[in-house]
């Protein structure tokens, strides 16, 4: 069993609301980095496609899924990866681990980006809350991504 990543808890955090079917907006966070994507609603899949290709061309390596329907988004994000590099072969700095947190609470998966949430080569400066909902909850997300 890998040891926990202790340069997780020295990244930068950042948080970023995105509206269901919203365009998402040019990412202004360091590279590499991981997401841990709060998600409060369904969205179609076209947009959560289009959600997941920016997020892996902005420099995600790491994606975390809790909330409706968070299986869906780690398979997007692993189709995003594979259509990426044409279904070849992915060099391993480039390959995004996902995972999805179906039955953890926020606390829990916060936890666990914070300590488990590495990359197998490359050190993840980052890490990006991306909350999808229908409101902004950027100080609760926060303070409980800090008390995590």
């Amino acid at each position: 069993m890998k040891t926990p990543d202790a340069s997780t808890a020295a990244a930068a955090t950042f948080y970023l609301h995105l509206r269901p079917e919203a365009p998402p907006p040019v990412l202004h966070v360091p590279r590499p980095f991981r997401c841990v994507l709060v998600l409060e609603t369904n969205v179609g899949a076209f947009w959560q496609a289009a959600v997941s290709d920016w997020l892996v061309a902005s420099g995600c390596l790491y994606a975390l899924a809790v909330g409706p329907a968070c299986s869906s988004w780690d398979d997007a994000i692993d189709m995003a990866v594979l259509e990426r590099f044409d279904f070849g072969d992915i060099p391993e700095e480039s390959l995004v681990m996902t995972t999805w947190h179906e039955h953890d609470t926020l606390g829990e998966v916060f936890e666990f980006a914070k300590l488990w949430a590495h990359h197998s080569t490359e050190p993840l400066v980052a890490t990006l809350l991306l909350h999808i909902a229908a409101d902004p909850r950027e100080a609760q997300m926060l303070e409980a991504f800090a008390a995590a």
